[in-house]
């Protein structure tokens, strides 16, 4: 019996080796990227790839919709995705999405690249602080200008994508000589990533020189793309048995069996989408300052100081990650020193005048950059430096009206004071003043109840003269 027993178990356990083991499938993380590039979405999206590698992921899909953003932000995503140990593929969607400018880059840096039907992408000339320059007028062909029969169409055609020697450069004005470095140093980096992906590299230089845009169609003819799907799920569907190549190794996807995971934001990431506002940023360092100016002016509150040392960090630290004017800085903090100065000292309105073109100036060049998105708008500057000029104008005033009220504490508080006279005395005796025991002096004799003058305090002794009626 024992031994059937045993028999009987060890056909048990065979046939459950026989039964097929239930793994569950690699899922296919989906990321949204909508809005501008900015310190919150290139941390957001760092994040996700960190988490889609940690928990084995097949695909990570960043669905974008952007009109841009800043240079900083996107070469930090484009780095996350050529390091990442699971294959990306950037996805213009749903309908009416854009990836413009810097979601032009991230697209051609992806490993794969996707659109829906009715998006765009393009327009990937760099903009740097105040702008691009406008191109200067091209002389008509002159005995000067007018190319040598030497010169054969390569020469030509390098001349016109900018291609040109140093001298040349060195010639140029230099705002224009900066602004192509900065062209030249963007198509390079479209380039790179274009010839690594294998992608159109004609056209991304195009994009970045002469900033044209291609509709899903046009994009999926010129190779600029690899497929155009109307979602999330009809990607994965033409993606099955793809292969990509992944830090040097190759990988099939199989996307017919992946779970979609949708990455939402966390707090972490709105709470800084919030505060690297521009308009946001402006705010809380106004809040800041204004809090820590009236606990100076008037200690004791501690609620003001707190709130404005917790509103200045917070504002340095967007700042920080944002392209920010310290010149603009400073014009605004002069501004409110130079308001501040006019409650106290009597300029005629000079330091007032003064104070409010500094203001408006430091606001306006406050944010180094020219990108959607990252302007503080104009109304807002006009009615918060209105609105600064009266706080400041008035807290002042406030703090001035009270340095001339009279003191009704402490030693000063005490000389003048009336008071009455507990006991009949010639030269000591008793007195309450302001509700209080005082021993008192006087050069002459005083009468219980009768009304006296405080003169001096000496120690705890107050001297005393009968008072006026």
């Amino acid at each position: 019996m024992k031994l059937f027993v045993l028999t009987l178990r060890s056909g048990m356990a065979a046939m459950l080796l026989l039964l097929p083991t239930f793994v569950p499938a690699a899922p296919v993380v989906v990321t949204t990227v909508e809005g501008p590039i900015a310190p919150a979405s290139a941390d957001f999206v760092q994040r996700s790839l960190e988490r889609a590698a940690a928990e084995g992921a097949l695909l990570v899909v960043l669905q974008l919709d952007t009109p841009g953003g800043l240079d900083s932000s996107m070469r930090q995503i484009i780095r996350g995705i050529l390091a990442s140990p699971v294959p990306v593929a950037a996805f213009v969607a749903p309908s009416g999405a854009r990836a413009a400018s810097a979601g032009t880059y991230i697209l051609y840096a992806s490993h794969i690249a996707a659109m829906a039907p009715g998006t765009n992408l393009g327009a990937a000339t760099p903009v740097q602080i105040g702008g691009l320059p406008e191109p200067e007028p091209k002389p008509e062909p002159g005995p000067e200008t007018r190319p040598k029969p030497s010169q054969n169409s390569s020469a030509n055609q390098a001349d016109e994508t900018g291609d040109r020697d140093i001298a040349t450069e060195d010639r140029m004005p230099k705002k224009d000589a900066m602004s192509r470095k900065i062209i030249h140093d963007a198509a390079a980096y479209i380039r790179a990533l274009a010839q690594m992906r294998k992608r159109n590299v004609e056209w991304a230089e195009r994009a970045v020189h002469e900033a044209v845009s291609l509709s899903a169609a046009d994009a999926l003819n010129l190779k600029v793309i690899d497929y155009v799907a109307a979602d999330v799920p009809d990607l994965l569907r033409q993606l099955n048995g793809r292969e990509v190549t992944i830090l040097g190794q190759n990988l099939t996807l199989d996307t017919l069996s992946a779970t979609i995971q949708a990455v939402q934001p966390d707090w972490r990431t709105r709470l800084l989408a919030v505060i690297t506002n521009p308009s946001v940023a402006y705010i809380l360092m106004l809040i800041g300052i204004y809090g820590l100016f009236f606990e100076f002016s008037n200690p004791g509150f501690v609620l003001p100081g707190v709130a404005g040392a917790i509103c200045l960090l917070l504002a340095l630290y967007a700042f920080q990650l944002l392209p920010v004017s310290y010149a603009g800085l400073a014009l605004i903090l002069l501004g409110i020193a130079f308001i501040t100065a006019e409650a106290f000292l009597p300029s005629f309105g000079a330091l007032g005048v003064g104070g409010m073109i500094a203001f408006i100036a430091g606001s306006l060049m406050l944010i180094d950059t020219d990108l959607p998105g990252y302007g503080i708008p104009w109304p807002m500057i006009a009615g918060i430096s209105v609105a600064s000029a009266l706080f400041l104008i008035s807290v002042a005033g406030m703090a001035l009206k009270s340095r001339h009220n009279p003191i009704v504490s402490g030693h000063e508080a005490m000389i003048g004071a009336v008071g009455e006279m507990l006991e009949d005395t010639s030269s000591e005796g008793m007195v309450r003043v302001h509700g209080e025991l005082w021993s008192a002096h006087s050069e002459q004799p005083l009468a219980r109840g009768q009304k006296v003058r405080v003169t001096e305090i000496d120690g705890l002794v107050l001297h005393v003269v009968p008072a006026e009626k």
